[in-house]
């Protein structure tokens, strides 16, 4: 099942997306997704749904946490001029930086001119999970969805450390929908891709990843207990503005389109903040 969030005369509502449409889920009004996963309710939608006039995708959840992975495609590992990493790095994004598809990013020229794009397959837990071995982990999955780690690089190696970089308002694209765990048998054989201005910037597979999603979640697990609603985002492969000769970066204007295969397409237009 695809489900997500959207606006229904201006009200949230969660949906899934069927052929004719998207049509509400069988859940109680004002209900998010996070509550719905939390509750370990099993989304469902009414036999007499009707498709939703004018209903418009919004952010599928706003997760409680976002923890994400540097340098997990050993191909951006190398035009980032790095060592491989030994074990995950794990940093964190800022739920409050989660906009949906067709939103827009926003750059600030006051806080950075080095704004980058990252595609990446993001993972939605399903049950809580503390110190559960990787053969278990992909058990918890709620679903699957696509997220964009924008990253003002300037402020990222500027700081020493990368959260407010990736964590400004609006840096966090994800959706447009959330595939649920039963329509995806394996996450590490999924293209990715990112175009930018229709023009492909990114493309490779999840199975190039470094550390596999269930690798992933176990490590996490072991340090930290990752809650119904979270959101893993499992790195970025080669193809980042940052590396390019010349490099390059995302201005007011441009649209980028962060896609997964067999989960949608996440488009977000760039704008320039006004003051």
């Amino acid at each position: 099942m695809r489900i997500g969030t959207a606006l229904v005369d201006g009200a949230p509502t969660l949906v899934a997306q069927r052929d004719d449409g998207l049509v509400a889920l069988d859940a109680p009004p004002g209900a998010t997704l996070r509550e719905l996963i939390a509750a370990g309710v099993a989304p469902a939608v009414a036999d007499d749904a009707a498709p939703l006039a004018g209903a418009r995708l919004t952010a599928p959840l706003r997760p409680g946490k976002i923890v994400a992975i540097g340098l997990n495609y050993l191909d951006h590992v190398r035009e980032s001029g790095v060592s491989a990493p030994e074990r995950p790095i794990v940093f964190a994004k800022f739920p409050s930086s989660v906009i949906g598809d067709g939103e827009a990013i926003v750059v600030d020229p006051a806080l950075s001119a080095r704004v980058d794009w990252e595609v990446e397959l993001a993972v939605v837990v399903g049950r809580a999970m503390r110190d559960v071995d990787a053969g278990e982990a992909l058990g918890c999955v709620f679903g699957y969805t696509v997220a964009n780690d924008v990253s003002a690089r300037d402020v990222q190696f500027g700081d020493g450390q990368w959260v407010r970089g990736k964590s400004l308002d609006t840096f966090c694209p994800l959706g447009p929908l959330v595939v649920t765990a039963d329509e995806v048998p394996d996450p590490q054989a999924l293209g990715l891709r990112t175009r930018v201005n229709g023009e492909t910037v990114q493309e490779a597979t999840t199975a190039e990843m470094v550390f596999g999603v269930a690798e992933l979640l176990a490590f996490c697990s072991r340090s930290f207990t990752l809650e119904p609603g979270d959101v893993l985002i499992t790195g970025t492969p080669w193809g980042c503005g940052e590396f390019m000769e010349p490099q390059r970066s995302l201005r007011h204007g441009d649209v980028v389109e962060a896609e997964v295969d067999g989960i949608g397409t996440l488009a977000n237009p760039v704008r320039e903040a006004t003051r």
